[in-house]
């Protein structure tokens, strides 16, 4: 992507255009623009084909999900558009509970659905346009992270293979509703806390995998990640359907591009190592703390668990 994108950085210059403190210059979660001393908006959207086989499910995953990137701004949600494309032959009673989904998520994030936009298509696919707000001071830019800081995650793992063994039929339901609950989870507290605790650097853990994602932030900061592979939450099945093969194909994608930046050490299993590339969907925050408020940040958020620290370095990850 970043090559069909250098033309657009070349037609909008950033000495053009002050306000905009988030945008093409470097990659990150969402637009950022300034509007005044205390107030700035936060612009992003995501949508996807369906993960689960639930309707209104798949409309508060994807929902969550598209939200997720202003949680991983430090933003809160203002209102969404919603983004729909539709086959003719699906009725449209399934399509009414995927935008009931979708919309009942939204209000619990304490925005409004303001419109949206349907087209024709072969497959169903949902999501969103969002809008938040933020003070332009307290941004979480991915690139904030310093060294000593720790690193926390506020959702477990394994969401990827999770959802295609479903496709694949393999799955427990117990399993399965497990990941499902995991991905409507809103970011809300996970991002208020990132304000509370002064948390450096920030993003949302979603198609780059883990490491991918991780890459991105340390690549920004100009430090090294530094993973303990055992203190890394999963959810109940993860490695059983990683091990049956049911992984996505975009972990094949997030393992050749962000390889050359990761090191794993000889006690890491195979097994374990195509879990960390594997994309997820309505992911955690993967936040950078500095360590006299991490206490501060797990009493705010309490499903955040300590994965690892921040060095001097150079954009590498390290897993041990």
């Amino acid at each position: 992507m970043a090559h069909v994108l250098q033309p657009l950085k070349e037609t909008f210059k950033p000495e053009d255009f002050p306000n905009l403190l988030v945008g093409l210059t470097k990659a990150d979660d969402a637009a950022v623009y300034q509007l005044n001393d205390q107030q700035a908006i936060i612009n992003t959207t995501d949508f996807f084909p369906p993960v689960v086989d639930d309707p209104y499910d798949f409309g508060a995953i994807a929902a969550a999900n598209a939200m997720s990137d202003i949680y991983a701004m430090g933003g809160k949600v203002l209102f969404a558009i919603n983004l729909v494309a539709w086959p003719d032959n699906i009725d449209r009673d399934i399509l009414r509970e995927v935008l009931r989904g979708g919309a009942e998520k939204v209000a619990e994030a304490g925005g409004v659905i303001a419109g949206g936009h349907s087209v024709n298509d072969k497959e169903p696919k949902y999501g969103l346009a969002v809008t938040g707000v933020m003070d332009p001071a307290q941004v979480k830019a991915k690139g904030g992270a310093q060294p000593g800081d720790v690193l926390l995650l506020t959702k477990p793992l394994g969401v990827g293979v999770v959802t295609t063994a479903l496709k694949q039929g393999i799955t427990k339901a117990e399993d399965v509703e497990t990941a499902v609950f995991s991905m409507k989870q809103l970011n809300k507290t996970a991002a208020a806390a990132s304000q509370l605790a002064h948390a450096n650097g920030m993003t949302d853990i979603t198609g780059f995998g883990l490491l991918g994602h991780a890459q991105e932030m340390a690549s920004q900061g100009n430090v090294d990640f530094h993973f303990e592979a055992e203190k890394l939450p999963w959810l109940p099945g993860a490695h059983d359907y990683g091990q049956a093969g049911a992984f996505p194909g975009g972990m094949g994608r997030n393992m050749e591009h962000f390889r050359p930046h990761v090191t794993f050490a000889n006690s890491i299993d195979q097994l374990t190592q195509d879990l960390l590339w594997t994309p997820e969907t309505s992911g955690g925050l993967f936040v950078a703390v500095p360590p006299e408020q991490v206490e501060t940040y797990q009493q705010h958020c309490e499903t955040a668990v300590i994965v690892g620290t921040v060095k001097t370095g150079s954009g590498h990850i390290f897993v041990n």
